[in-house]
């Protein structure tokens, strides 16, 4: 049997090195194809020197000549290609059978389309392309056949609670799923008093308390506008009303989602809380391969909790309800607004509870527009991040 090609958007972020990880695991199955990265030179080159792909994409031009320079004094045959359009390349690649979207971010938006549109296996870890532009990579995937497979602990979750043969972007209700259950753990400030929120700092917000993730994902998790982020693209990906997603705290992180069915039944899906396991399910379903995670010790775990999120405490959940509601770009600007607050947050240009200030003010100021064009989901992107800086700069200046 031929192994699959794969091609990996973003394999310097921890879904990447998770990837790659499980990958070696596999390698009568599968073998690496092309790795993508921004700036991240060192990291990509021992990568390259390891897993030995065709081509290593660099977005930024000074580390592809740093890399080039480094893998050509190893003596490495991978042919290092530079900038977006050969991101692009390597999503929609005729040799690649696979395409994992791991790039964080609205970076990401343009090549996990173009994977689409080549009719990939996609396995998409990058929530944004569907938060900005749901309609358009649905679309994408139902005209060129393309298979997506949701890679998002929650969403991957779900996908596995739902009957064998469910495809993602069918609705779930002939199915007999009535609602969605979306957990989530809180993060690290589940208990903090509010009135302490202005001294949080970044890195107190990265330290999350079950996962392993980058520093822009995890602030996401602090403010739960991961969550909210994650309820857009269930939307998407399951064909569902807002009102049949409930998201529900769970600070062990052990039951990653849940399905409710008609008959009262309601499916879960467990484990660790690591993401190799819903990496090695979407890249061998339908069937399982060894991911390298322990399996679940529920005497260990003890005892699992289930809570309602307060909506004090976590008003970025409300504010992605509000942009879903309000339909069109709204979701893009809500994105847009919400990495620029992140970024100034990571460097401390604003506080931790400006951030759902700032994506409050931009859902009210960025003009919403109809998302039924790539160039206007582009143009609302730049129009919300722009407003957005103003906001910051104005905020530092005061």
């Amino acid at each position: 049997m031929s192994r699959e090609r794969v091609t990996i958007l973003g394999s310097t972020g921890s879904i990447g090195v998770s990837t790659l990880a499980v990958l070696a695991r596999q390698t009568d199955r599968f073998e690496v194809h092309a790795l993508t990265a921004h700036a991240n030179v060192e990291r990509l080159a021992e990568q390259c020197l390891e897993h030995r792909p065709a081509i290593a994409v660099m977005v930024d031009r000074e580390a592809a000549a740093a890399l080039r320079d480094l893998l050509a004094r190893a003596g490495s045959a991978t042919t290092v290609l530079v900038g977006e359009e050969a991101l692009v390349d390597a999503a929609r690649a005729p040799e690649v059978d696979v395409v994992m979207a791991a790039i964080v971010g609205a970076a990401g938006l343009l090549p996990t389309l173009a994977a689409a549109h080549a009719g990939k296996r996609l396995l998409l870890a990058n929530k944004e392309s569907l938060v900005m532009s749901g309609a358009l990579l649905m679309d994408a995937v139902t005209r060129s056949g393309a298979k997506l497979l949701p890679v998002d602990s929650e969403h991957n979750a779900i996908f596995q609670c739902l009957p064998t043969g469910y495809i993602c972007g069918e609705p779930v209700h002939p199915h007999g799923a009535e609602r969605i259950l979306l957990t989530a753990s809180g993060g690290p400030f589940r208990e903090r008093p509010l009135d302490r929120f202005d001294d949080i700092t970044p890195d107190e917000a990265c330290a999350h308390p079950n996962w392993d993730m980058g520093r822009k994902i995890s602030v996401d998790s602090a403010t739960m506008m991961n969550k909210g982020l994650e309820v857009i693209e269930a939307c998407w990906l399951f064909a569902l009303e807002p009102d049949a997603i409930q998201v529900v705290l769970h600070p062990q992180s052990i039951v990653h989602s849940m399905v409710t069915y008609a008959d009262g039944s309601v499916l879960a899906q467990m484990g660790n809380p690591d993401m190799r396991t819903p990496i090695a399910h979407s890249l061998a379903w339908p069937g399982r391969i060894a991911s390298g995670v322990a399996p679940l010790d529920l005497v260990k775990a003890g005892r699992l909790e289930f809570l309602p999120p307060s909506r004090e405490r976590f008003p970025c959940l409300d504010l992605a309800y509000r942009a879903l509601s309000a339909g069109g770009t709204a979701t893009t600007i809500l994105n847009a607004a919400n990495e620029i607050a992140v970024q100034a947050f990571l460097d401390e240009r604003i506080r931790f509870p400006a951030i759902a200030r700032l994506i409050d003010a931009s859902l009210s100021a960025v003009p919403v527009q109809s998302a039924d064009s790539l160039d206007g989901i582009l143009a609302a992107d730049a129009e919300a991040r722009e407003y957005a800086r103003d906001w910051v700069t104005a905020q530092a200046n005061a």
